[in-house]
């Protein structure tokens, strides 16, 4: 999903709105489980409703859940999956990362797992430069896909590629070649700007020495270079070379995730932050957040006042006029006013796990 389908999905409102979040696995024998988990969670949620609507209320809820769960193929699961329902319908979506088993029943979807499949799909492009040819993948972790169109793959045809030098006295074969070279790789480079204008994406360049010189020298995409890797792999099955890529991603990413964190603590510090479900949901509802970091694994239930400004946590996520997870919300309040959610991975209790960078 992309981010304006997400926004979609959020925007929707009523009672009850049905989110039932899961573990799953790829692979047996660990997902030989999930379809049991999954269905006992549906009767979770049969409890759960019962206990507050009419069981004809129930009934339309559960037929479009159950539905979806006959749906499921179960042999193409991923790590998580994701049902939302409403007396109209439900949809499933398959999610790339682990995530809590949890039912949720309020006022909005629990899109908060959504976003974060958004910000963790780790979804970035390779770039293999090569003579013959140069090659661009779109990747998901350690998954590529190779991206056809927009010049790519694109072959070095010029003097010092697939034609040869031109000779006579004078001329310098080693300056000529260079040329050719750099003006190759200034094309491809207007190309990844062209893509990247589009579809903003970290990228890894990959080649060998000589060639990731000459990119270092022209390009006009640093800013967006995750990480690079050496050698020569034109000829590297994709698989493969997912797997050589996709440590080196994982490691910037979580360096990245770091120094948002640092940066929110400085902020705090600074008094252009705030720090904690309370603080950060008053400065979310005034408009002001412009980064939330978020610790991925914290979720608290929370009653807003008559306002919408004061939020107090509280234990019960039954009791009435409470919000199931207020983090939720709060992280769908800031994407919906354009705000950035950064998800890290613990490590920010001293901000109570989470905490906002103010505009102003």
């Amino acid at each position: 999903m992309n981010r304006s389908e997400i926004l979609a999905l959020q925007s929707q409102r009523g009672y009850p709105m049905v989110s039932l979040l899961a573990k799953t696995h790829r692979t047996s024998p660990d997902n030989k489980a999930d379809p049991i988990k999954v269905k006992n969670q549906v009767e979770e949620l049969r409890s759960r409703l019962l206990d507050e609507l009419n069981k004809r209320e129930v009934a339309q809820v559960l037929e479009h859940v159950e539905q979806a769960v006959e749906e499921i193929d179960w042999s193409h699961t991923l790590d998580g999956l994701a049902i939302f329902a409403t007396s109209e319908g439900a949809q499933v979506h398959y999610l790339p990362y682990a995530l809590e088993s949890r039912v949720v029943v309020d006022e909005t979807f629990a899109t908060r797992d959504l976003w974060l499949a958004w910000a963790r799909s780790e979804s970035y492009r390779v770039l293999v430069l090569s003579e013959k040819p140069t090659r661009l993948y779109d990747a998901v972790r350690e998954d590529l896909e190779e991206l056809i169109g927009h010049g790519f793959p694109r072959v070095h045809n010029a003097p010092g590629g697939a034609t040869r030098l031109p000779g006579g006295q004078g001329i310098n074969a080693a300056t000529v070649r260079q040329n050719h070279h750099l003006n190759f790789f200034r094309a491809i480079d207007s190309s990844i700007s062209a893509i990247q204008n589009e579809d903003e994406q970290p990228l890894v360049i990959v080649g060998v020495q000589r060639y990731l010189g000459y990119w270092d020298n022209i390009t006009n995409n640093k800013p967006a270079i995750l990480a690079t890797l050496e050698g020569a792999h034109d000829k590297t099955p994709p698989h493969e070379l997912g797997a050589l890529v996709w440590p080196r991603v994982r490691e910037a990413l979580a360096a990245k995730e770091q120094a948002e964190a640092q940066a929110a603590r400085d902020a705090v510090g600074q008094g252009k932050g705030a720090a904690g479900l309370a603080q950060a949901w008053r400065a979310a509802a005034e408009g002001r957040v412009s980064v939330l970091v978020v610790d991925e694994h914290y979720h608290e239930p929370g009653i807003v006042d008559e306002t919408g400004m004061v939020l107090t946590p509280t234990k019960d996520r039954t009791a009435p006029g409470v919000i199931d997870d207020a983090v939720d919300d709060l992280v769908e309040n800031v994407a919906a006013f354009g705000g950035r959610v950064v998800f890290v991975d613990g490590g920010i209790d001293d901000l109570q796990r989470i905490a906002a960078v103010l505009r102003y």
